[in-house]
């Protein structure tokens, strides 16, 4: 039925063609089950596809289009997919991928993380069940980490998201929540913190983002085992001190980004109990292997850290991006962000009901479900199971090192302290040999080891994240690495 002047009247067909929803909705479904299809055949034959290959011209010439004005079929756009996206991703879901610390995903993941986007719930706050699967799952991260009733949990992007709200709690913490108006030109005392020179960059970013500046941190040298020196670090406190500083945090790592490193998290956390600064632990990866019965006692004493951050992209194996962060006193983190506002008003009862909210523990107010897809990790696979697969990353990297070792070839260039194997080519122009070697093996698709700078010097390094990684891909890489080797030094 239309008005006199021709516009539809009071039609609910009408209206609903004016969405964006599907016109043919048993059309698109038929689609959307093709589609995920594609990406469980996609998982289930990884390992008949290559790592990693190089992109063709013309497959990145066609991400230079202008923005497209009128719309187009989904499978027109899915084919797109399959030919331009899916082949040329970064390949961490191979069990070849060892260039980097990257989880490798499950099937599990993947369909919860369709599930979060079929919810499209904002996760900033509201008495909504979404929140509550975020606060078990951070109930549960408590229980794992050995932390007291009261602490706090968020999930965020990634662990150097984590790293900085740490920096920002104990800045505040240290200075009083005033310097969250005044900021910290107003406060006479300069801050100081320290951490090993094997930080990841990140902490030294969240530094300056704090305002706090980034030679505030200082650097303390490590031990034979790439572990913070705990005399170094006592002494310079002491120095800080007596130079009239303020000494207000220290970070420990468990698993340092280029060899695996943990520090020695019991004598850090005595060091910062006797003088009184928060105690922070960047576990991007090594912290979840409290899960893992044989490799737990490794982690001692981060149990006593005022906050730990980790990734659950990582050795959690959910999809990305699953970062989390979790304090001992969450009045403290609450303190440092929570920002009354009229339009976040909470109430006793409706939809702004349910204080408090995450938001209100973070610089995010629009934030993704990203606990779903751990909500169902743990729930379907269990901590037994997981703990188990990272177990076996670090029985791997035990295996490389001794193939290594056995083979005089190859030169071990720092202890394995969990998953990541560091080593080259023995040569005379070692730097270049190596730095191709590793090249050339991205380039095979057959394994995908990246390189990093050990005292100096290029190494190999072989970072085993991936579940389905086996002694295979260590065979692999071993023999690889021999194959590029003696080609390049042959001439």
């Amino acid at each position: 039925m239309t008005e006199p002047n021709g516009k539809a009247g009071n039609n609910p067909d009408a209206e609903e063609q004016k969405t964006l929803d599907p016109a043919d909705w048993a059309g698109f479904r038929a689609q959307a089950h093709c589609m995920l299809d594609d990406m469980l055949g996609y998982i289930e034959t990884i390992r008949q596809r290559p790592v990693w290959q190089p992109i063709p011209d013309e497959a990145r010439a066609r991400f230079r289009t202008a923005a497209p004005q009128k719309g187009e079929e989904l499978a027109e756009i899915h084919a797109e997919f399959m030919r331009d996206v899916l082949p040329y991703a970064l390949g961490n879901v191979h069990p070849g991928f060892m260039g980097w610390v990257h989880g490798g995903g499950t099937p599990v993941g993947m369909v919860a993380e369709m599930l979060s986007g079929g919810l499209n719930a904002n996760l900033a706050g509201r008495d909504q069940i979404p929140v509550e699967v975020e606060r078990q799952v951070s109930e549960w991260v408590r229980e794992i980490f050995g932390f007291p009733h009261g602490a706090s949990g968020l999930f965020v992007t990634g662990t150097s998201m984590a790293n900085l709200i740490a920096v920002v709690i104990a800045r505040d913490a240290a200075l009083g929540y005033q310097v969250r108006a005044g900021g910290v030109a107003a406060v006479p005392r300069r801050l100081t913190a320290y951490a090993s020179t094997a930080v990841h960059s990140c902490v030294t970013k969240a530094m300056d983002i704090a305002g706090l500046g980034s030679d505030a941190l200082r650097l303390i040298p490590v031990d034979s085992r790439y572990r913070i020196d705990l005399k170094a670090l006592a002494t310079a406190i002491e120095q800080d001190r007596a130079a009239g500083f303020t000494p207000f945090l220290v970070v420990g790592t468990a698993g340092t980004v280029d060899t695996g490193a943990i520090d020695d998290l019991a004598g850090m956390a005595e060091i910062c109990r006797r003088e009184k600064l928060w105690f922070h632990v960047d576990g991007a990866f090594g912290a979840l292997a409290r899960l893992a019965p044989d490799i737990a006692p490794k982690l001692d004493g981060m149990e006593r850290a005022d906050s730990v951050a980790f990734d659950f992209h990582k050795w959690g194996q959910a999809p990305y991006d699953a970062g989390f962060i979790l304090v001992r006193d969450g009045e403290a983190h609450q303190q440092a962000f929570v920002l009354p506002v009229a339009y976040l008003a909470r109430a006793e009862r409706g939809l702004a009901a349910g204080p408090p909210w995450p938001s209100d523990f973070g610089p995010d107010l629009s934030r993704g479900f990203r606990a779903l897809k751990v909500w169902f990790t743990l729930k379907v696979l269990g901590t037994e199971r997981l703990g188990a697969a990272i177990s076996r990353s670090c029985a791997l990297a035990r295996y490389l090192e001794g193939r290594i070792k056995s083979t005089p070839e190859l030169e071990l260039m720092a202890p394995v302290e969990l998953n990541i194997v560091c080593f080259r080519y023995r040569a005379e122009d070692s730097d270049r040999v190596n730095a191709e070697i590793a090249i050339r093996l991205q380039e095979s698709g057959v394994v995908a080891p990246s390189t990093t700078r050990i005292e100096g010097r290029t190494a190999i390094r072989a970072a085993i994240v991936n579940h389905r990684t086996s002694r295979a891909e260590m065979d692999a890489l071993v023999e690889g690495t021999l194959s590029q080797g003696r080609a390049l030094t042959a001439c």
